[in-house]
């Protein structure tokens, strides 16, 4: 079953770009589908894959920040390719 999942990592302080850097490229490098825009992160592919990967990341990227939230939602479907017809 394939999936899409949006993440955003919010770091709760003042030094907040190394540790969202670094979970973004840490993403980029896992071999799934990222898509990244200024608000959040997209990764894409087979669900056991896609949990594998969040569930080693996010726990690197909140071990990296003092306070922190990861807001994420998934989709059941691949929506890597969408594209609004409107």
């Amino acid at each position: 079953m394939n999936i899409s999942a949006e993440l955003t990592l919010t770091p709760i302080q003042d030094d907040y770009e190394p540790a969202i850097i670094q979970f973004i490229t840490s993403l980029r490098n896992s071999g799934l589908k990222v898509i990244e825009n200024p608000l959040s992160t997209q990764i894409y592919g087979d669900y056991d894959a896609v949990m594998e990967v969040l569930q080693k990341e996010m726990k690197v990227a909140l071990d990296a920040v003092d306070r922190g939230l990861m807001y994420i939602k998934v989709v059941k479907s691949d929506r890597s390719d969408y594209e609004p017809h409107f």
